[in-house]
């Protein structure tokens, strides 16, 4: 069934590649108007170029959401060019650190990781949430991990973080209900993003090259498929799904 997003005034993190992407593909062309972020300037103008070549209605900002002046310029800009905000889809994220050792793990590596996936979740909410709560309706979606919330993660940063994001939506729940502000976080498995392709073939190195890396690729799922589900979850159709969604 086709998610009906007619009207909706949407911002996409991450929207350049990967989920973010296909996601941006799929709401547009289900009728939302998109607002897409990223740092990845010719992939992301990439992406709006399909949207409008397409038929639907898209614009780009360069956003780091590690950058708080950044973020809340863009959201402001993107609240005067939508005519608001009904829904944040947050996928942007990094993964890095795999199969490094805990006594052994760099500190730098800990730190950009933990800033762009936490505290970049905790920033582009915080924005976000201001305006929709100036009309007391909005859905936002997180981008958390299962490795994050079952443990598994190849790396210690990764997983730890987006641990931090699944916590984060549970609390932003509790105190955004009362604004009628719903949230939901999507915990994708193992999807082809640009993303999880290079962790595979890093784990792969890392495992003395054991089995086939096309093989070990060719499994994950396309990320067209997981946008279905952040789709979904941006409509009314998902207003009684609390808490958070896991995928293949």
């Amino acid at each position: 069934m086709k998610s009906d997003l007619s009207g909706k005034r949407i911002i996409v993190t991450g929207a350049a590649t990967g989920i973010g992407r296909a996601t941006t593909l799929r709401i547009s062309a289900n009728g939302a108007k998109v607002a897409a972020f990223d740092i990845n300037d010719a992939d992301g103008a990439a992406t709006v170029s399909d949207v409008n070549e397409s038929g639907g209605d898209a614009r780009y900002w360069h956003v780091d959401v590690r950058d708080e002046t950044a973020v809340a310029g863009a959201v402001a800009a993107a609240e005067v060019w939508l005519g608001g905000v009904d829904v944040l889809i947050h996928v942007a994220g990094v993964l890095q650190g795999a199969a490094v050792e805990l006594d052994e793990f760099p500190e730098d590596i800990w730190d950009t990781v933990l800033d762009i996936n936490l505290r970049g979740s905790f920033t582009i909410c915080k924005y976000v949430t201001a305006v929709m709560k100036k009309h007391r309706s909005g859905v936002i979606i997180l981008t958390a991990s299962g490795a994050g919330v079952t443990g598994g993660s190849s790396s210690l940063a990764y997983g730890s973080s987006k641990g931090g994001v699944h916590g984060l939506s549970l609390v932003m729940e509790s105190h955004l209900e009362k604004y009628n502000i719903r949230v939901n976080d999507v915990l994708p498995g193992s999807v082809d993003t640009p993303l999880k392709v290079a962790n595979v073939q890093d784990m792969h190195d890392a495992g003395g090259k054991k089995g086939n890396l096309e093989e070990k690729i060719s499994a994950l799922v396309s990320p067209d498929d997981i946008s279905k589900v952040y789709a979904f979850l941006a409509s009314d159709d998902a207003s009684m799904i609390k808490g958070s969604v896991r995928t293949r």
